[in-house]
């Protein structure tokens, strides 16, 4: 037997991106032909779409886990690492998508309709990328981004026209059964449905959906019983009918009072008051219920209903009843105000926006927040010296390191960026992009005792350089390089 499932929470994970390769180029007779490192592949996204043929959440609710695909490594000889593959999930059409605080993220309604609920991450840079003329053979890559992780919660509210309301046993289930093609389960349950059911009236020209609303008992808009989990599925309807049961015998109920409490129960949950209905006095093929009929119908009408006496069992009254939800969902359908295209509004960022922002936490750290600054730290390999002194380029040419001095920041203050915390010391050679040492290495990272020998190092490389190339002793990097050097040395 099929499961309706009209609720999910999902567990969402994007793929990651694939690791950039640090590798040198090397062949017979040419031990050092440049870098050629390839860039990793971008993980795999997660994406919703609706689905006609999907009626329910039942497959999310077995299978609520759901991953994408990681983008493969880079690798030498300049060979980029495949994407991973998206992965696309089909839902109902009306499914809603929420954060786990309740924040709605997406509201899924037409066919086609998309929305990708968590990116891929970024495929790290290999060595060949990262190479300029400044750095001619980077002893590191990146690593790629990890791919968004998070919880979503899908909420399924039925796409009808017309949605049936009524106490259980009131032959909704049998009303949508002989009006459309639907075919519920239908018997004399002491209980209500447990599932919505949903089906296609065509009436002439007009074609709308008809769908059955179960869990309506006092309290229901209160969370008694099931009303909660169904009374979602009324919010979308244009036209709601009464479904009455005149020929019930349970004690104390009456068309009447049943209209009342159903009523009750809609003002309560919101948001229903200007939808217009219609009222069904159903079962009058019984006598004592079409005598009833004939009873109230005059109060139901100086209320301002529209009142039919119906028999889902003999189909008596059927057509005009349909014939006037017809109607009623034509003039919704008219006043609705119609559908405006896609805009893409773009928002300009401000003059003075440095696309990060620092905030000092309890524990006095400093923490920068940004898309950018906290990529390039997930990006980072923080064992290769040379990575490191080529992300403290990247923020120092930012500004991060600007506004934490004028944040007050002092040299050994906890600054923390992303998942990552750093004793902050300013970097003393930032914004030169490329400091000369060996592959993997980053003079600025050296204690001050190495750092003279490291200035010697860098004088006798640059003669031999002149003298080998026939150059003029005038490079302006490294000639203010050793003189910072020398400086700390001092």
């Amino acid at each position: 037997m099929t499961t309706f499932v009209d609720r999910v929470v999902l567990h969402l994970q994007a793929g990651d991106g694939g690791h950039g390769c640090a590798s040198i180029h090397r062949e017979k007779f040419k031990p050092f032909g440049g870098p050629d490192g390839g860039n990793g592949g971008h993980g795999g996204s997660v994406s919703l779409v609706v689905d006609p043929q999907v009626t329910t959440l039942l497959d999310f609710h077995f299978r609520p886990h759901v991953k994408a695909e990681n983008g493969k490594g880079g690798a030498g000889s300049n060979r980029d690492g495949g994407n991973g593959t998206d992965l696309v999930l089909k839902v109902p059409n009306g499914t809603v998508v929420q954060s786990a605080d309740g924040t709605v993220l997406a509201d899924l309604v037409g066919v086609g309709t998309t929305f990708e609920a968590a990116r891929g991450g970024r495929g790290g840079r290999g060595n060949a990328s990262l190479a300029n003329a400044k750095r001619k053979a980077p002893g590191f890559a990146e690593l790629g981004e990890p791919g968004d992780q998070l919880d979503v919660v899908l909420e399924l509210k039925s796409v009808a026209d017309v949605g049936l309301v009524g106490f259980p046993s009131a032959g909704k289930s049998s009303l949508i059964s002989v009006i459309s093609a639907a075919k519920p389960k239908i018997a004399d349950y002491p209980f209500t449905t447990l599932i919505p059911n949903l089906g296609v009236v065509r009436v002439d020209n007009h074609t709308f959906t008809v769908a059955d609303v179960p869990g309506l008992i006092p309290g229901a808009a209160s969370g008694r019983g099931l009303g909660l989990e169904f009374l979602r599925h009324v919010e979308r309807c244009a036209v709601l009918v009464h479904v009455v049961d005149t020929a019930t015998l349970e004690p104390g109920r009456d068309p009447l009072a049943d209209i009342d409490t159903i009523e009750a129960e809609l003002t309560q949950y919101g948001g229903l008051a200007e939808r217009p209905r219609l009222v069904a006095l159903n079962k009058i093929d019984v006598p004592d219920g079409r005598d009833l009929a004939d009873i109230v119908r005059p109060d139901l009408e100086a209320r301002g209903f529209r009142v039919f006496d119906v028999s889902a069992a003999t189909r008596e009254g059927l057509r005009e009843l349909t014939y006037a939800m017809a109607e009623l969902v034509d003039q919704a359908r008219r006043a609705a105000p119609p559908a405006e295209p896609t805009r893409i509004v773009i928002r300009p960022k401000a003059v003075d926006d440095a696309g990060f922002t620092i905030e000092t936490a309890p524990d006095g750290a400093y923490v920068v927040r940004g898309v950018r600054p906290e990529r390039w730290v997930q990006q980072t390999t923080f064992d290769n010296d040379e990575a490191v002194g080529y992300l403290a380029d990247r923020l120092a040419r930012l500004g991060v390191e600007d506004k934490l001095a004028k944040a007050g920041a002092n040299p050994g203050d906890l600054v923390r960026i992303g998942d990552r915390e750093f004793d902050w010391q300013p970097t003393l050679y930032a914004g030169v992009d490329f400091v000369p040492g060996n592959r993997g290495t980053d003079v600025r990272l050296e204690d001050k005792s190495d750092r003279a020998s490291a200035a010697e190092r860098l004088a006798a490389r640059k003669a031999r350089r002149v003298r080998a190339e026939g150059e003029p002793e005038s490079d302006e990097v490294g000639a203010d390089l050793s003189d910072d050097l020398d400086d700390d040395a001092e």
